[in-house]
């Protein structure tokens, strides 16, 4: 039995059906048939998405594209992506239950102190898959293989954010991303990674 239910179902529904022996043809401009592609929306269960932060201090240390690798790596598909200054009124809103703690200010002035990048990542259980590969808030926990338990020293620079709920994810996507920000893509390897 497979381990996740509806995973194998939603996988064949990605791929175009549970057969792909007969395929739709139209007439190639060189001559001769190519298959017709049909863009079918992947099934709720490998839609779901998760917002990851790539913090300031990660930026200055050009770890940008190891976190990005990792999440590729794993399978996830990127489907927003942008380099910002973050301004207080938008980490006011993305820190709202922060704000009443002793170490807010010093939060602000380091997710305000450069660039940052913020990304959405879709994938099956993407925002509890994407929780572990972050590993713990505080580095010193953090373990071994996770991105901070790698990257990160100290838990004032701990590298990245990440969603840790759904709920939670659709919101701080509102908060960074307009809905016209998101795109929507047929991802190749989908049978590669989800398997039939």
């Amino acid at each position: 039995m497979f381990p996740w239910p509806g995973l194998p179902a939603a996988a064949a529904a990605l791929r175009g059906g549970p057969s792909r022996s007969r395929r739709a043809l139209k007439a190639s401009p060189r001559g001769g048939r190519a298959p017709l592609r049909t863009s079918r929306p992947a099934p709720p269960e490998l839609r779901e998405q998760t917002l990851v932060l790539v913090k300031p201090d990660a930026v200055q240390r050009r770890l940008v594209g190891d976190v990005i690798g990792r999440f590729e790596r794993r399978g996830f598909k990127l489907v927003a992506m942008k380099l910002l200054q973050a301004d207080r009124g938008l980490l006011d809103q993305h820190y709202q239950h922060l704000q009443q703690k002793p170490f807010y200010p010093a939060l602000l002035a380091y997710m305000t102190s450069g660039p940052l990048v913020a990304m959405v990542w879709e994938g099956y259980n993407v925002v509890r898959s994407t929780r572990a590969m972050v590993g713990d808030t505080d580095s010193a926990k953090a373990a071994a293989g996770t991105i901070r338990g790698d990257l990160s020293m100290h838990v004032s620079r701990n590298v990245v954010h990440a969603s840790d709920s759904v709920e939670t994810a659709l919101k701080e996507i509102g908060f960074w991303f307009q809905r016209d920000e998101l795109v929507a893509w047929e991802c190749g390897d989908s049978q590669y990674t989800y398997g039939p």
